[in-house]
């Protein structure tokens, strides 16, 4: 069963990295380039993930149990960010700051946007898509917030925390206009729910072809070079689904609550972690390579981490 359980969640990871694959191809044919993809970051962050989250609350059928997950969610991704920020800590500290900031956030926050809901649409489908829609919510909270602080850490003119930022944001502000159409079962016109589907629809293939382009731009040798990268992984990939999935098994969460839950914390680095090295003037080389070599790693660890759930 657990051998049965890995091939059926590795062959979802499998049909994402075939889309970065076709990414990687894009960018050595000059077809569609880092560059570009980076600047479709913005499209995908502000316009296509909201769809997707609107989506889920739109089609998903009111009930309590799915109203009592949507707060477990919340609740589980604010505790799993917190221990994970509180251990954080005293980790990395010996290096450059510039460094420093950049493995700490690639080892605490998880792609849960551009991995996260993919992979729960394509083995929960849409009622993981919603729960994964709270746990963005938190990640959001403390994106803005300890993610801040990280990467302003040892600077004399730190960047103040925006509180505005914490709760208008394309992460935030989908659910707060998704949560009373689901908690009233409004039935949602074809007009506005047909245009949004096809939207939300172009999420996976272009996070993908992004994340394609950011693998063809990196250099791997350098894994060998940093030793810190694969410790970045072995706590991301590893060390925080196990303890989430002890977490899961210790309160008896299961079914597709218990499986969003797993996969957020087995996401790889969040592809913040670029973002904000480079906003915050930090090793953005350091950051995509980081990001890439733990993805590429993902390919492993996912299959085996939902198996083991």
């Amino acid at each position: 069963m657990f051998f049965q359980n890995m091939l059926i969640a590795a062959e979802q990871v499998a049909i994402l990295y075939i889309m970065a694959a076709i990414g990687v191809i894009a960018d050595k044919a000059g077809v569609f380039i880092e560059s570009t993809a980076r600047k479709c970051t913005d499209l995908l962050f502000t316009v296509i993930t909201p769809a997707k989250i609107l989506q889920s609350f739109f089609t998903l059928e009111y009930s309590i149990s799915a109203l009592k997950g949507l707060f477990i969610s919340i609740g589980g991704g604010i505790l799993m960010h917190l221990v994970v920020g509180a251990v954080m800590v005293p980790l990395f500290n010996k290096n450059a700051p510039e460094k420093t900031s950049v493995y700490k956030f690639a080892a605490m926050f998880g792609n849960c946007g551009y991995m996260g809901l993919p992979l729960v649409d394509a083995v929960v489908g849409k009622e993981g898509v919603f729960y994964m829609s709270a746990i963005i919510i938190s990640f959001q909270i403390f994106n803005f917030t300890y993610g801040v602080w990280v990467m302003n850490k040892g600077r004399e003119n730190g960047a103040k925390i925006d509180i505005k930022k914490i709760i208008i944001n394309p992460g935030v502000l989908p659910v707060f206009v998704g949560l009373p159409v689901f908690m009233l079962s409004i039935k949602v016109p074809g007009i506005i729910l047909t245009p949004v589907s096809a939207i939300s629809g172009m999420n996976s293939p272009l996070a993908m072809l992004m994340f394609g382009t950011y693998i063809s731009n990196t250099d791997f040798r350098t894994v060998f070079r940093d030793k810190k990268i694969p410790f970045v992984a072995l706590f991301k990939l590893i060390l925080m689904p196990l303890a989430m999935l002890a977490a899961l098994k210790l309160f008896g969460i299961g079914g597709a609550l218990g499986t969003t839950l797993l996969i957020a914390s087995a996401t790889p680095s969040a592809n913040n972690t670029i973002m904000f090295a480079a906003k915050y003037e930090r090793d953005t080389s350091l950051a995509s390579q980081t990001v890439a070599i733990v993805s590429l790693l993902s390919i492993i660890t996912l299959p085996i981490m939902i198996a083991l759930y």
